[in-house]
Formats: structure tokens, sequence, C-alpha cells
């Protein structure tokens, strides 16, 4: 018979947690592939747990149709109960046998053993392995695999290392305990790229990243990212790899970026493939990151997992922060952070403001896969940052070495995290729990005072209540300050000051003038920094601070602080910000990667955020329209240097993503992107001709759209591309959001009817509805025809695939912040979104969070 899935979505809340009744030893699991009807035999040692407090015996399962089940060689016949089953099982070890039927080629989720274009791959995290046989499917339950794959593909692997293999089968062992989300299986017509890596102790490591035939030539950047992984973590954290195998896969259908799955990596394809001609800069660094990211699970992830997945933050938190370190290591490190602040203020920050704010560590959820969010992931690295510099690089090192000799093999806990460094620094580390425990983004506020040689700053910090979390108490905030004397030098260096209290008073004396402040440094906490500045404070640290990240961050409250004068009164650009960014654009001295990140000006949601902050509601056309009047002034005022900018970082060596390169590209792509507002796009078609990388020809295309000249390119681009998935990924959405704010929804709509779109493939989706979404002024057009078209398609998509819906479903997140007409559209949607029959338990939950806002 086939079971159920829970009808009736519970909240689980970490206060109920318990240990498993019973543990696994080892377990033995037999595919025999077939598209609609693989079957599925598993053998699997139980054991009572002495720590448990109930025999009760539960297998998680899942669109399973179960053939048989034995209990020692005996049959038996389980109780099937929503979302597996139950049986009675002796009170001592025993072996559980049981075989089950399931239908890769029908699991449009893309979650348990699913396929994608002939190719058999799986998605077990969080919750996928009980799609593909019953088990005791949580994180805390960890075993030795074995696993034999029978199919007449030619590549068959699995976790671990390889065993035997002949015709028609192959068997693959991995030594080291897992839990089930760690599992992985892939099978499918596929060409291996080789190479080796020899660790630190002289282990000889195969390395293998498969991909579909034809895609050969997109793996040199990919493997040579791997192997710096390697040796950085050698070198840095002191991990080695522990197996004789690592393999990567490249997947087309894939709902997230990468998976960690024990010596069995899976990748989206996106996140893996790489070529100068199809792929972009930024392409690059975020493949590297990402291949980074996942090897470094294989210590932080798998060799230590997490206890339940309440703890998720603490492999992934962990586990970014540390990826942040390699590429800072391997690029620049004032841009990595300046980047990492951006993506954090525009995802986490816009998180931590609305109906989906939640703690890093969550005390509940009814579907765990809505809280892969940015919190747990990007807020959760920030807290290692804090750590890091409350403790000291020392200790922090120190600390982790403690972290993987004691809990190596364990399933662990944000407590074991923090008891590792109070060991090792004997600090009390209680008040630092919560920002684990307190969900929303710390304001922290600044007075002043100067006296008698003496200067003092007084911080106030303050967190706005969050859904279920009305009270905050005080957190620990290191705060990075540095003071500058009128003449640009510093009079006192950086200096971290320790807050601990709801106000506290730090005093700085021998000064003979009154500093200028430079205060949070490298953005030493995730915080809202609220302090009274004027534009010639600002002008100033934009042209003296050391600090890489508090120069551009001035650029940045310049120019936000100019838009919102234009939003807000109609003004004129702001003279004092052009003229502040002129400089910073002529000095070549600084890295170019910097220039072209001040050259950018704040996002449309950015501001619409700093308007409701003000106490105002965002019109998001007249954002939109501020913006752009700033861009034809910063193009009209900067004429006679652009040119000279554009023309000196054209990089005419040979093609490399490496930082050098992609810093003057980048500054030469901003150039371009200002030139074009004032030469009707000839510099753009000039470079989209000429073009011989993707960076180059994608920019140009941007650009030429953006001035009205770009249809012929866009036909021209499609015809080049068309057989190159990943680039028409870019097409689609190039189209959008380079599309007029009332043109978007159209355009978006236009390209769902094209040959090339599928809903079912997760990056396709999100070039296209996501593009439309991320595209404020023309998604939120005041007719809601933006609300409306995304609202029908994620309709159309939740019952094919649920764990993507409802993350696309974050678009509406920001709803309560515009005016009732605006409002009262998407609520109509959200509500039309609840009332479609069997919608997902995913989408239901978020959209019900959303609404209930």
């Amino acid at each position: 018979m086939k079971d159920a899935s829970p009808t009736a979505p519970q909240k689980i809340y970490l206060s109920d947690y318990q240990v498993p009744n019973y543990l696994i030893d080892e377990v033995h699991l037999t595919f025999q592939l077939a598209p609609e009807a693989t079957r599925v035999r598993s053998r699997i040692t139980f054991r009572p747990n002495p720590d448990a407090t109930s025999a009760d015996f539960f297998l998680y399962g899942e669109q399973l149709t179960l053939i048989s089940a034995q209990i020692d060689g005996a049959p038996v016949t389980p109780t099937h109960v929503n979302g597996g089953l139950t049986c009675d099982v002796p009170s001592a070890p025993f072996v559980w046998e049981a075989e089950v039927e399931i239908s890769p080629a029908t699991n449009t989720a893309l979650e348990g053993l699913y396929m994608s274009n002939g190719m058999y791959c799986t998605q077990c995290e969080a919750e996928g392995f009980r799609k593909i046989t019953y088990y005791p499917d949580r994180p805390d339950v960890m075993a030795v695999f074995t696993v034999r794959i029978e199919s007449d593909l030619p590549v068959l692997l699995s976790n671990g290392n390889p065993v035997t293999s002949g015709d028609g089968f192959a068997e693959w062992h991995d030594p080291w305990p897992k839990p089930a989300y760690l599992f992985a299986l892939v099978g499918g017509d596929l060409i291996a790229h080789p190479d080796r890596f020899t660790t630190k102790s002289g282990k000889d490591v195969e390395l293998n990243i498969y991909v579909r035939p034809g895609d050969e030539g997109k793996c040199a950047f990919g493997m040579e990212a791997l192997k710096k992984s390697m040796t950085w973590d050698e070198e840095v954290y002191g991990r080695e790899y522990d197996l004789d195998i690592f393999n990567i896969v490249a997947v087309d259908d894939f709902n997230m970026g990468a998976m960690e799955n024990k010596g069995l990596n899976i990748f989206n394809s996106s996140c893996v493939l790489a070529s100068p001609e199809t792929s972009t800069d930024m392409n690059f660094e975020r493949i590297e990151a990402i291949i980074a990211h996942e090897y470094f699970h294989n210590w932080t992830g798998n060799r230590i997992t997490c206890r339940d997945w309440f703890q998720l933050c603490l492999k992934e938190g962990l586990t970014v922060y540390r990826d942040a370190q390699f590429t800072a290591d391997m690029r620049s490190e004032p841009v990595k952070r300046i980047e990492d602040v951006i993506a954090l203020r525009a995802r986490q920050f816009r998180e931590d403001n609305g109906p989906l704010a939640h703690p890093v560590r969550p005390d509940s959820f009814v579907e765990i896969n809505n809280f892969y969010t940015a919190t747990v992931y990007e807020k959760g690295a920030e807290l290692i940052g804090i750590l890091k510099t409350l403790v000291g690089d020392a200790d922090y090192y120190k600390a982790l070495d403690l972290y993987f000799d004691r809990h190596d093999g364990d399933a662990a806990t944000i407590e074991d995290w923090l008891q590792v460094f109070e060991d090792v620094t004997g600090r009390d580390l209680s008040q630092f729990k919560r920002w684990y425990e307190q969900a929303g983004t710390p304001r922290l506020s600044v007075d002043e005072a100067f006296a008698d040689g003496t200067y003092t700053l007084t911080f106030s910090q303050s967190t706005p209540a969050t859904p279920g979390q009305d009270h905050k108490d005080p957190r620990v905030i290191p705060i990075a300050v540095g003071l500058l004397g009128a003449d640009g030098n510093e009079v006192v260096p950086t200096t971290v000051l320790e807050m601990t209290e709801a106000t506290q008073s730090f005093a700085f004396d021998g000064l003979s003038a009154k500093p200028v402040p430079s205060i949070l440094r490298g953005f030493s906490a995730p915080v809202i920094l609220e302090r009274d500045s004027d534009n010639a404070e600002r002008a100033f640290l934009l042209a003296h601070d050391t600090d890489p990240f508090n120069k551009w961050e001035a650029g940045r409250a310049l120019a936000r602080a100019g838009l919102v004068e234009m939003v807000l009164n109609n003004a004129a650009p702001d003279g004092d910000y052009l003229d502040a960014v002129l400089q910073v654009l002529r000095n070549d001295d600084l890295d170019p990667a910097f220039r072209a990140l001040t050259l950018a000006l704040p996002s449309q949601d950015d501001l619409a955020q700093t308007l409701v902050d003000l106490g105002h509601t965002p019109d998001p056309t007249a954002i939109y329209q501020a913006l752009e009047t700033l861009k034809m002034a910063m193009a009209t005022h900067m004429q006679d240097v652009l040119p000279r900018i554009y023309a000196q970082y054209q990089v005419n060596e040979a093609y490399q993503p490496d930082a050098e390169q992609s810093g003057a590209r980048s500054l030469a792509n901003a150039a371009l992107a200002l030139i074009s507002r004032t030469d009707g796009g000839a510099a753009a078609q000039a470079q989209y001709d000429s073009a011989d990388n993707m960076t180059q020809q994608l920019a140009a295309l941007g650009c030429l759209i953006m001035a009205g000249k770009g249809d012929a390119a866009t036909a021209e681009f499609y015809d080049q591309w068309k057989e190159d998935r990943l680039v028409i990924d870019k097409w689609f959405a190039l189209q959008i959001s380079h599309a007029a704010p009332e043109r978007a929804a159209e355009v978006a709509a236009d390209l769902t009817q094209h040959v090339d779109f599928t809903m079912k493939n997760p990056n396709r989706f999100r070039a296209t509805l996501g593009a439309l979404a991320m595209s404020p002024a023309g998604f939120h057009r005041a007719d809601g025809a933006g609300y409306a078209l995304l609202a029908d398609w994620l309709i159309q998509l939740d019952p094919l695939n649920p764990q993507t819906t409802a993350r696309m479903c974050s678009a509406f997140e920001t709803w309560k912040r515009y005016d009732s007409d605006r409002q009262a559209l998407i609520a109509a949607q959200l509500d039309r979104i609840l009332a479609t029959p069997d919608l997902s338990r995913d989408t239901t939950e978020m959209v019900s969070r959303i609404r209930a806002s």
C-alpha cells in the first residue's frame, strides 16, 4: 500500500526535543533503478537507545509503496500512519528489512530520488530520505551506509569509497557515520573531469567532476577551486579530507545551489559549470565560493552535524563564515566584506524587519524547508564573526580545534558550540547566546560629546518587536571605532568597544580637538547604526577614512540622503555627492572593484525601507525615477573622466576570472553603464560586437536594453546561445530586470510563453518570475499586474515543486510597507493562493505567515 503524507500541518518545537528511541549501526541499501518503478531494499541494524524515554518504533516514509517488511527475517505487517509506519519490535537489537517502490520520473518536487533529463539524482536535506525508504529520518540518527546500485547506466555513484563494480552494478561504502540527509545517489550517462589531490599527510585523493556530455569543457575552474579549498582548509583550520575519493556531479534540475553529501556533492549546474564564453566574473566568484562552502561542510556539517533542524545555523552559519574567509583570501577582503553586507542588508535585514522574522536558531517551525533562510545562513555567519572578534583570532582557532576534537562524529547543538569557547577562554557567553535566540536587527543609536580633551560616545541599543517576540534583552555588540582628525589622519586607530548594556558610554582621552568618528568599522556587528550626520562629514569620510568598509559606507549614506530628498521633495541631485564620487572615480590608487562598488547606488528596496524608517510610505515609481535621474546626473557630471576610465580598465590579456581582471572589468562596465546614458548606446554596441567573454557581452547587452537599442542584440544573443541552458537563464532574467517598470510584468508574461520557458526547472523559473519580483518598480506596479502574474505561476508550480514555490512567496513579504491600494491588491493575491485546493504545507506556512502580518 502507499502511505499518505501528513494532512494537517503541525508546529514542531525545539523545547519538545527527545532523543531517538532507536539508534542504527549499519544501513545496507540496494537500488534497482527504473524511471517509474525503482525498487529500494533496505537492511538496517537497530538497537534500543538506552537514553530514550519510550520504546515506540516509528519510521518516516512518504510517497512509498511498501512491497514487504521483515524483522529478523520474519515477515511483519506494519501499521501505516500519516508520515510513516509503526510496528512492534523486539526490546533487543534487531534487523529491519523492507522493500519499497518509488517513481523518480514523476518526482517533480526534486526531493528524494528524482530524475533530471534522464539522470537519477537525490536531494535528501532536510527530509527527503523518507521519500526513498522508511527510516528514522532525523539528523541525530547516524549510521554507516553500504549501497548497491543496479542499472545499465554507465556511471553509478553514492557516498564514500567505491567497493566493487561490474556489468550493471556498483557498490559503495561510507565508513563515516552520517545522518540520512547526507545520503546521495547518482546514475546517468556522464563524463568525468578527473584530477588528484595529495593531503598534507600524504593521502592521495581521487577527484572527479561529473557532467553531461558537452559540458566537459566547463569543469576546469571548478576543479581548481576544489583543490584550493582543500589546501586552504588544511592550512587555516587544520582539516584534512578523509576519504579516498571526492566526487561532484552537475545537475540541471536542483532546488538549491548545491548539497554537501559525504564524498558526493551534488551541484546545481549553474554553481559548477563555467567558461569565459558562457560565465560572467560574478558567476566564477560564486562558483568558487559555493564549491568551497560545500567542501568545508565535510567537517562543519558532516563529521560534526546538527542534533536537530533547529540547530541548522550551527553547520550553515559556520560554513558560510568559512567560505567568506576563503573568498577574502582568494580575492579582495574589503570588497568581499562590502559585497556580503550589501547582500545581508538586502535579504536578511528585510527578513528581520518583516513577517518572516525568526531567530537564528528558531524555536518552532511547521516546515523546515522554509527555514533555509538568510537569517540562518548569512546572519548565522555574522554571529561567528562577532564571536571571533570578541575572543580574538588565537582563541577562536583554539576553540575550533577543541570543537573538532570533542564533537567529531556527534550531532551537536549551539550549546555545544558555545561551550568550547567558554572552556578555551573562560568567558561567560550567555549574553552572546541572545543573538541566536532573539529575532530582529538591533538599532544602535549614538550621541557624542567633547570636553577638555575627552571625546565620549554614548551608544543605545534596541531591537523592535518581531512576530512572537515583543521583548528584547540587550545583546553584546562589538563596535569597531576609529577617530580621525581634521586633516584626515587617524588620531585613534581601530578600537573594538564591547557594548553589553542597553545604554553605554565610552571615553577617549588626550585629544586636542573634536575628532570625526568612524563607527562600526568593517561592519563589526549586524546592526542598523542610527546617527545624525551631515553630507559634509559623509564626504569627509568618503575621502579620508582608512577603513575600506566605512569609506564605502560614507559614499552609500551620501547617495541615500540625496535620493531621499529627491523622492520626498523633488530635489535636484546632490552636488556634494556627485563631486565626492567623482574624486573616488579619479583616484587610481584605489582598487578598481572598490571604485565600482562606490559608483553603485542604493537599491530600490534599500530606499523603500529607508523611507519606511523615516516614517514615509514609499512610492516604488518615485524611487525608480529618482535613481534614474541621479544616474543621468552622474553620467553628465563625470562625462569628462568616464571615457578615460572605460579605456584605462579594458583588459587586453587573455581572460582570467581572477580578482585583478574582474575588478578592472567591473569598473569599466560601471563606466559603460553611465556612458550609455549619454551616447545612445554606441559604446555598448561596440563592446557587444567585440566581446570575447560573457562578462563583457552581457554587460553591453544590458546597457543596450537600457538605452532602448537592445532589440537586435537581444535576438542575436538568443540565436547565439539558445543551446546553452545556463546562458539562456541569463537572457530571460536580463530582459526583465532591464525592462521599463511599466513594461516589466508584460515582458515577464511574454517570456513565460516562450518555447524555452519551463516552470519545472527552478533555475528558469527563478530567472523569469524571480527577476520580476526583484524589480520593485515593475513588480509593485500600481495596477497589481506583477502581483497577479506571480501568484498565477506560484499556484501552478506548487503541486509540482512546493520548495521553490514557498521560497518565491517571499517576494510578498514587504507588502505592509506600501500604500493601502497596493496592500489590498497583494492581500487579494495572498488570499487567492491560500484558497488553492491541496496547497502544500511549505507554501501554506509561508503565505500564512506573510498574510498574518
